[in-house]
């Protein structure tokens, strides 16, 4: 019997495999193993080019930063990329790359301060959210309080109702 061949493993081009890599870390909600089955990749292949490709192949298929304008006046998903790109870099490295895309370093560190912290609406409504607890804990405590004074009532009534039965059948 003679030897079987084995199924060699399919060679992918770097082209391919970026755009595979791009596609999987831009998926949005789905998961890798849908975006491996829409590849026909084993999603093990997927996880493991992923791991494997650094960032920049990811930002490459992506739209370049603007040339003109302020960077003041770039959109969250433009300073988020600049801020992937310009990760890791420290000293004339990061002083270079601002130089070639026209941002400044303390642009970069506000920018990762504003991706970093939650807005101010929200802080705003964090408070707003602790003092209707804080109200809506009073009104708990005040309608145990009158729901025990109304059972009080209650008993009291019940209790004068016997009463008046016990004393009223004697009286006559």
């Amino acid at each position: 019997m003679p030897p079987r061949e084995k199924n060699p493993t399919p060679k992918y081009t770097a082209e391919f495999r970026a755009h595979a890599v791009a596609k999987a870390r831009l998926r949005g909600d789905r998961t890798i193993d849908s975006v491996a089955a829409e590849l026909h990749l084993s999603i093990h292949t997927l996880k493991y080019w992923l791991k494997t490709e650094p960032v920049a192949a990811a930002s490459a298929t992506e739209a370049p930063l603007p040339v003109e304008g302020a960077a003041t006046s770039w959109s969250a998903a433009q300073r988020l990329q600049a801020l992937m790109q310009s990760y890791g870099l420290e000293g004339e490295a990061l002083n270079a790359w601002c130089r070639e895309n026209g941002v400044f370093s303390h642009q970069l560190a506000q920018w990762r301060q504003d991706f970093s912290s939650p807005p101010r609406e929200a802080k705003d409504h964090r408070a707003e959210v602790r003092d209707l607890q804080g109200q809506n804990e009073q009104l708990q405590r005040e309608l145990r309080r009158k729901e025990k004074a109304l059972a009080e009532a209650a008993a009291l009534l019940v209790l004068q109702k016997k009463f008046r039965a016990l004393w009223g059948d004697e009286g006559k």
